[in-house]
């Protein structure tokens, strides 16, 4: 499937052609287009169709003008989850197999911000403890002015 970046409201949007789709999932193209036409009928009674499907031309071999859609990846998602058969069905579980990927990897980041963030408030109990050490054992101390920011300054850069 060929994948183009293509400018959309000031902005590059990868979109792939109706053409293509239809070639790959081996469908009509007018088949293909009467979908999409569908979909956007309902999408717009609640949310703009054209941040997934955007209407284009082509010529074919003739010369002749001829429809076609340039679909956003979620425009994309969006006609292949309605289609059925066996290469529909193929791309249905490498989605899901992506998603689940995507959900694994997200987890585990969450896990570990979750545990560094644990650590890092040990890290700043154990440096208010030393601090306060600190301030407590100079309070009688001629050198406290000069003495406490030191010390305080090299335990927070360790």
């Amino acid at each position: 499937m060929l994948v183009e970046v293509r400018q959309w409201n000031k902005q590059d949007v990868l979109t792939v052609s109706s053409r293509e789709v239809a070639q790959d999932f081996e469908k009509r193209h007018s088949d293909v287009l009467e979908s999409i036409e569908r979909l956007q009928t309902q999408l717009d009674s609640t949310e703009n169709s054209a941040e997934y499907f955007m209407p284009e031309t082509y010529k074919d071999a003739s010369g002749k003008q001829n429809k076609e859609y340039l679909l956003t990846r979620d425009g994309f998602s969006l006609l292949v989850m309605g289609f059925t058969g066996e290469k529909a069905l193929a791309w249905k579980l490498k989605y899901i197999r992506a998603f689940n990927a995507m959900e694994m990897m997200l987890k585990r980041i969450y896990e570990e911000k979750k545990q560094w963030e644990i650590e890092r408030a040990k890290g700043v109990v154990i440096r208010h403890m030393l601090t306060d050490t600190i301030k407590m054992r100079m309070a009688e101390s001629a050198h406290k002015r000069f003495a406490y920011p030191n010390y305080t300054k090299l335990i927070y850069k360790t």
